[in-house]
């Protein structure tokens, strides 16, 4: 059973900084591909990070630059440091993870975003 937990969230103006913080609860684990999507109400989700064990990185356009994305394997945890906010990156923010898949499988899972794991998601809001 795996479970993700997400914290970090608030409140920040325009410029500032936040770091989201997904703690994973699971059995001991080597393969992962894990990522943060966002999604704001009457809007489709968006993916906006994603990495796996196998050295993939990605980030959306509107955020290049910005955000990093990060795993450790010591604490289990999933992070997302972002940086210069701003308005249009006010979301719910999810993390969300898949444990013991393949390269390929990573792949497919990040580009449709059909992770089995999800957190609770934590609200970030920029003005």
């Amino acid at each position: 059973d795996v479970q993700l937990v997400e914290s970090g969230g608030g409140s920040v103006q325009a410029g500032g900084s936040l770091r989201l913080s997904c703690k994973v609860s699971a059995n001991s684990y080597k393969d992962y591909c894990m990522g943060w999507l966002r999604q704001v109400p009457g809007k489709d989700r968006e993916g906006v990070a994603a990495l796996d064990s196998y050295g993939y990185i990605s980030y959306a356009d509107s955020v290049k630059g910005r955000f990093t994305v990060s795993h450790d394997n010591a604490k289990r945890a999933l992070y997302l440091e972002m940086n210069s906010l701003n308005p249009e990156d006010t979301a719910t923010y999810y993390c969300a993870a898949d444990l013991g898949r393949s390269r390929l499988g990573c792949e497919t899972v990040s580009t449709s975003q059909l992770y089995d794991n999800w957190g609770q998601g934590t609200q970030v809001t920029v003005s």
